[in-house]
């Protein structure tokens, strides 16, 4: 009875075919998901914490100066007479931050 359980079981073999699968998951979560969630983490501490005057980017590629602050939304000044309501999650960084560059 016992030979029979052992038998059915799967063989070490199958187990070590699935190591490769394992470690390219964790490959991928530490090279790239990681990186991704933790940027995105920064992003929005820094849209939240926006006060009027700051200077930031727009996702579009935009310069703005923050003029008001909402709940979710952010009144932003980009010329001397236009303002634009934006959500917060249009932000890109701020303008005094160096851009990075991807390796």
């Amino acid at each position: 009875m016992f030979k029979s359980i052992l038998a059915a079981s799967a063989p070490a073999a199958d187990i070590v075919n699935l190591v490769p699968i394992v470690l390219i998951f964790f490959v991928f979560y530490f090279v790239l998901i990681r990186p991704m969630a933790v940027k995105q983490r920064k992003l929005e501490a820094l849209a939240k914490a926006l006060q009027p005057g700051d200077k930031i980017i727009l996702n579009p590629g935009i310069f703005a100066t923050v003029v008001q602050v909402e709940a979710d939304a952010l009144y932003v000044r980009i010329d001397d007479k236009t303002r634009i309501k934006v959500l917060r999650s249009a932000v890109a960084g701020l303008q005094s931050e160096k851009p990075q560059t991807e390796k």
